[in-house]
């Protein structure tokens, strides 16, 4: 077009230059004037293609977020992401429907008991977000735990999150329904595309549990400044589903007895806070916390038991982190601290059980990881992490005398390499090294190997 523009207007000159001088000086002002106007209507052609593919580059993309505001991903705008981007969005159904998911399959080998070698499904997750209007959406997510789920077999079925979602405003909204308790940095943000090793680490196992969610309302919203908040009231645990005959409560504490909104107690309700700040590209510094009643006036769960003896019994779980991605690296640290009060009755009456409840727990880790390589799409990172965390380091004073004897602390040394395919597809393997003097969690060391993927 451009081409077109320069020969007319190379025409015209020569037309008028070379033009013979005629009498009639009113019919050659008419034929410059005409070349004139072809050439402006050239012109505007031309600026009008050019502006077209502006225009549709800062079009508005209508795909639907994952958790967040509904016009911008609040929970992941701060969230660090081992593979190297967002969450994918998912794809598009049309109607403001989007669908995506992810998936996991382990492989685990104990260097001193191979004969308990196993390879498992770990998870498959089917999500969905539909966009009502500009403000308003539902956000859900259904799993299958370890592949087959029925009354003969260790597979689960479950929602994971089920929630509305309304902006209030471009910053911040709120949520009811559903939902993933804001703390730690993988509660939020734990599909295996986002993790470094075959499993999620320990401490946001054992301590906080994976995918813990609780039923109720929250807000949330984030400032120009760089921070981040959420606020919730949702349900509690209950405490009157501990069972002192399991190891359940050793492995994990409030993952024995988080209700998962199954017809969940809410006698007794909880706070949630969050606040982030993310003021410098790759620096993610915050803090959480956790705390209500958890004894859910369960007196009326045990026959003959007319005053359970923890119903004012109270639950605080605290979290600090910090996360830096800068160049090929990214570097994150976490501690979390955990106590339950009011248990020396109803540890009294779980006298000969090998699980009384902990008055308190706690657990950290720091892990460093190095994008070594990376071509096309694909990249290599090697990882290093070291955790150490307890599940019940206190118990309570009985009132005759001294309490049960304080666990020993678990540390873990995990080593390995995460191969991203494309950032939604990673082939994962690692080897843990355990320093266990628990025998019940004495597993021994490890080596593992692992493949995830969303979309």
């Amino acid at each position: 077009m451009q081409h077109r523009v320069l020969a007319l207007a190379v025409a015209a000159c020569c037309a008028v230059t070379a033009m013979p001088v005629r009498a009639d000086e009113a019919a050659l002002k008419s034929e410059v004037e005409a070349l004139r106007a072809d050439v402006a209507a050239l012109k505007a052609e031309v600026a009008q293609m050019r502006a077209a593919p502006a225009a549709a580059s800062t079009a508005p993309v209508q795909a639907s977020p994952r958790p967040g505001s509904v016009a911008t991903s609040v929970s992941d705008a701060g969230a660090s992401h081992a593979g190297g981007g967002a969450p994918n969005p998912g794809t598009a159904l049309g109607d403001g429907t989007t669908l995506w998911g992810y998936g996991q399959l382990d492989y685990n080998r104990p260097t001193s008991r191979p004969a308990d070698t196993q390879f498992d499904l770990s998870r498959a997750v089917i999500g969905f977000n539909h966009v009502f209007d500009d403000s308003t959406r539902i956000y859900g997510e259904l799993e299958w735990e370890h592949a087959i789920a029925s009354a003969s077999d260790k597979g689960e079925s479950e929602v994971e999150q089920l929630y509305i979602e309304h902006a209030l405003a471009p910053s911040y909204g709120v949520r009811a329904g559903l939902m993933l308790v804001p703390i730690g940095l993988l509660n939020e943000h734990h599909e295996p595309t986002q993790f470094y090793g075959v499993e999620r680490n320990f401490v946001e196992q054992a301590i906080i549990p994976t995918t813990w969610r609780e039923g109720g309302i929250a807000g949330y919203g984030n400032t120009d400044s760089g921070w981040q908040w959420d606020l919730g009231l949702v349900t509690s645990p209950n405490l009157g589903k501990w069972d002192p005959s399991s190891g359940e409560g050793r492995a994990s504490p409030l993952g024995s007895i988080h209700q998962e909104l199954q017809l969940a107690k809410a006698h007794d309700l909880s706070l949630w806070g969050r606040l982030n700040w993310l003021g410098i590209p790759g620096l993610n510094v915050g803090a959480a916390v956790f705390a209500g009643k958890i004894g859910q006036d369960t007196s009326k769960q045990f026959e003959g038991n007319v005053n359970f003896p923890a119903d004012n019994a109270r639950l605080q779980l605290g979290e600090a982190h910090v996360r830096w991605q800068t160049g090929p690296w990214d570097f994150s640290a976490l501690y979390t601290r955990g106590t339950i009060s009011d248990t020396q009755a109803l540890n009294l009456s779980f006298l000969g059980q090998p699980t009384p409840v902990p008055e308190s727990f706690w657990g950290g880790y720091a892990q460093g990881a190095w994008r070594a390589l990376e071509w096309n799409r694909s990249s290599l990172v090697p990882f290093l992490r070291y955790e150490e965390f307890n599940t019940a380091a206190a118990y309570a004073e009985r009132p005759q005398g001294p309490g049960t004897a304080a666990q020993p602390t678990q540390r873990v040394w995990t080593t390995g390499i995460n191969y991203y395919l494309n950032p939604n597809v990673v082939f994962k393997i690692d080897y843990q090294n355990f320093h266990y003097d628990d025998a019940l969690l004495n597993y021994g060391n490890r080596f593992d190997l692992g493949i995830g993927y969303q979309f």
